[in-house]
């Protein structure tokens, strides 16, 4: 047998010097990866409020008439939950954006001095005529005499409200879980003012309740009519105890009906009580 000579010792050598040079930058490739972490995920946003700072803020009490922003809160469902109007608590505040609000802002919840608020609409049912001042004087002592010794019924609601909608109550008011009654009807059945008062909300940003009609009775009393398919009024408008405020409909609600809820100085109650 012939011994393989030099010449063709090298002649292999310098065939496999193309695979010897790819492993080698395969070999560096994969020693550059695993020392340097791969961006294949787009960043996520950062809450650049600090764990210790909302601890700290948790702390500190609510100063009284303010309340805190909370995540998830907007400036609409805080003035529904305190019995405000939106337009007075953007007012308070110089919110420039409502849009804009961040958690752990406290916001002015109830009328400082001397601000001016929505006034509700006075029914002229409810203020003496000049003529019959005079008698109302002369009366005045049987009637004290005569509340003296009537006991006052603490249970008795401090307003009378119509019923917003003919039809049947489908859902009752269950406090934390339903915020009011819920009555079916007709798409495009009328719904009216539950009592006197005036628009403070019209409109469909309130997530859940579709296109909804709120109404400022006093300071005390307001009422939301929610799902709506049509709004008539506007906010600003003054309106009547009876007067056809919108259409039912089914925004935000998997049927026709009339979310109708009763709010006593922004906590929500069972209205039945308070409708004749």
């Amino acid at each position: 047998m012939k011994k393989p000579s030099h010449c063709s010792i090298t002649q292999i050598k310098r065939s496999d010097m193309p695979s010897l040079v790819m492993l080698i930058g395969i070999s560096s490739v994969l020693l550059l990866s695993a020392c340097t972490t791969p961006r294949t995920t787009p960043a996520t946003v950062i809450d650049r409020t600090r764990p210790e700072s909302s601890t700290a803020t948790a702390n500190i009490p609510t100063p009284p008439g303010y309340y805190r922003v909370k995540r998830g809160d907007t400036v609409l469902r805080i003035a529904l939950d305190h019995g405000q109007s939106y337009r007075d608590v953007v007012r308070w505040n110089n919110l420039s954006d409502p849009n804009l609000i961040e958690v752990d802002q406290l916001l002015l919840v109830r009328p400082p001095a001397n601000a001016m608020t929505v006034k509700p609409l006075t029914s002229a049912a409810t203020t003496p005529a000049p003529q019959k001042m005079a008698e109302q004087r002369t009366a005045e002592p049987a009637v004290e005499a005569k509340a003296e010794s009537a006991k006052p019924d603490a249970n008795a609601p401090g307003i009378r409200l119509s019923w917003p909608a003919k039809g049947k109550v489908v859902e009752d008011f269950i406090d934390g879980k339903n915020k009011g009654i819920d009555i079916a009807g007709k798409l495009g059945d009328p719904i009216q003012a539950a009592g006197d008062g005036r628009v403070v909300y019209a409109g469909n940003s309130l997530r859940g309740y579709g296109n909804l009609v709120i109404v400022k009775h006093d300071n005390t009393y307001l009422t939301a009519y929610a799902h709506n398919r049509n709004l008539l009024v506007k906010e600003g408008d003054a309106v009547r105890k009876g007067q056809k405020i919108a259409e039912m409909g089914d925004t935000d609600a998997n049927s026709v009906r009339l979310h109708f809820e009763l709010r006593v100085n922004g906590k929500p109650v069972d209205p039945l009580p308070f409708l004749q």
